[in-house]
């Protein structure tokens, strides 16, 4: 009986590991790998495990770096159930496809991209001088059917007339639609059958709705065996959602393995009380120099949460109110979903809102934008706003043209709100402008590159870490040690290497045996 580490092991994204009972193989998690483009593109493309070999998987929650490979999965070969809670179960009805939409959409985007660049270098050698203006407009509008839509069939027609490489996504939405059929939702504290007397039991962990920690009991005749796997763990004190559970179930209180995520593992986050004085400031200071903030924000959890905080200052009148954009159709579905799960908000949120009949994400200032031509012409607003957007690293999506059309302004903020990974463009941001926020960092204005172009960042970039989803050190230690678990052995998994080094080191002299496993690795029970 083991665990296999195939993904986030030694890294953040990508969340995948094998627990093999002897009778079964049960999947924790199925996430897509996010960072460099290429390097990404192979990790998700190939599939580490005979996916008709795995019985049934579990899904910690609906964040696509812990579900963005259910199509994968689904596609070939897998022919048991995805276990999850309800909430989650709802929430990927959204989110895989709009996975699946990214997907097709970057091929789509990158295809046109290199045949732009064939063609306009197929006529430079035609004519044996520089191409013009008039050339490239007769270029773009043979591969655009308008201002917004590619012409797929003529560029795929051209790419494979000319032998040129065809990029292909990972999956695509009628993949991503079939793979919902394999998803059942449960309620917490239930046991769910997974294999031959083998039971998953969720318990709330407080990182977005419906997330769970995933306990799984394995009976044997002479033993039994407990394996509990955090996924993400959430904050305490936080709004909307309860608190990660630390009261298990008498029967579930001895762990064999414990396997913990550690994104900050090393740092400590500002309190839960600030968030609100914090963006308060960011929003008044915005607004005094007539600029607008713009938020990478993902589209589950993270947008929720500020709309929350917005509504809350907006009901008390402490900032000016400015019109709010969420701009993701994403966000728009899943704000929808929140609306139908009171049952996992907390004492602070019915209190503050559904009690006085109030919904928590909807109130007259905030506007959800669906359709491009709306996105674009936001986009040319210079009038002071706030826009919520996504993907929350920058990686694709409406955020991008957000990006390049306020960065170059002063006046403008990009409000970083959460976790940036290596080799992300939001932590290129963000780097790059705690540098320039640092004593005697003013000087030449650094530089960016989105989309293919190169903008400078005059843009003022402000982050509050304390809008993070993950548990910090400290609270990551709470439901080890100020939980009633009894826990045997401890595998730190989903943080960068010195993050969960530190955590690990931080566990280890406090008497735990603790391990971090790399791609491949197994620990047995």
């Amino acid at each position: 009986m083991d665990v296999t580490f195939y993904g986030a092991a030694g890294e953040v994204t990508g969340s995948m590991h094998l627990l093999d009972t002897g009778k079964d193989k049960i999947l924790f998690d199925c996430g897509m790998f996010q960072g460099r483009r290429k390097e990404s593109k192979e990790k998700n493309k190939n599939f580490p495990i005979d996916r008709s070999r795995i019985t049934n998987m579990i899904l910690s929650h609906a964040h696509i770096d812990h579900s963005g490979r259910i199509p994968v999965l689904t596609g070939d070969g897998f022919s048991g159930r995805i276990v999850t809670t309800r909430p989650t179960a709802d929430a990927l009805d959204y989110m895989l496809l709009d996975s699946g939409h990214i997907q097709e959409s970057d091929a789509q985007y990158l295809n046109y991209k290199s045949l732009r660049s064939f063609l306009r270098q197929l006529e430079q050698n035609n004519v044996k001088q520089k191409v013009t203006n008039k050339q490239r407009s007769s270029i773009k509008k043979l591969l655009k059917k308008n201002a917004y839509e590619l012409n797929t069939d003529v560029i795929h027609k051209l790419q494979n007339q000319y032998e040129l490489d065809i990029v292909t996504p990972l999956y695509t939405m009628e993949q991503a639609r079939q793979s919902l059929s394999f998803i059942d939702g449960y309620p917490f504290d239930y046991p769910v059958t997974i294999g031959e007397n083998t039971t998953v039991k969720f318990y709330v962990a407080g990182h977005i709705l419906g997330s769970a920690f995933s306990l799984v009991t394995i009976k044997r005749e002479d033993k039994t065996f407990r394996v509990l796997y955090t996924g993400d763990v959430g904050r305490f004190g936080k709004p909307i959602l309860k608190d990660p559970t630390l009261i298990f179930d008498e029967e579930d209180r001895d762990i064999d393995l414990f396997i913990t995520e550690s994104t900050y593992g090393d740092r400590e986050h500002e309190p839960v009380e600030d968030l609100s004085s914090r963006l308060k400031k960011v929003l008044k200071d915005t607004f005094e120099r007539g600029g607008s903030v713009i938020i990478p924000s993902f589209a589950f959890g993270r947008t929720q949460e500020l709309i929350y905080f917005l509504h809350e200052l907006y009901d008390k009148g402490e900032v000016p109110r400015r019109p709010i954009y969420v701009d993701s159709p994403l966000a728009s579905n899943i704000t929808k979903v929140f609306g139908e799960h009171p049952e996992v908000y907390d004492k602070e949120t019915h209190e503050t809102f559904l009690e006085k009949g109030e919904n928590p994400f909807r109130f007259d200032d905030i506007r959800f934008v669906q359709t491009v031509e709306e996105s674009m012409q936001l986009n040319q607003d210079n009038s002071s706003h706030v826009v919520i957007s996504a993907s929350g690293m920058c990686e694709a999506g409406r955020i991008l043209h957000h990006l390049r059309y306020k960065v170059h302004d002063p006046k403008n903020t990009i409000l970083i709100v959460g976790y940036m990974a290596e080799n992300t463009l939001g932590r290129r941001i963000q780097d790059l402008g705690e540098k320039a926020g640092e004593p005697g960092g003013a000087g030449e204005v650094p530089e960016i590159k989105i989309l293919g172009k190169i903008y400078p960042l005059r843009a003022k970039v402000e982050k509050i870490g304390g809008f993070s989803a993950h548990g910090d050190k400290h609270e990551l230690e709470k439901i080890i040690t100020g939980s009633n678990l009894r826990i045997k052995k401890i595998a730190v998994v989903h943080g960068e290497a010195e993050q969960s080094a530190a955590f690990a080191k931080h566990l280890q002299q406090k008497g735990y045996e603790t391990i971090i496993p790399e791609p491949g690795d197994k620990i047995f029970l």
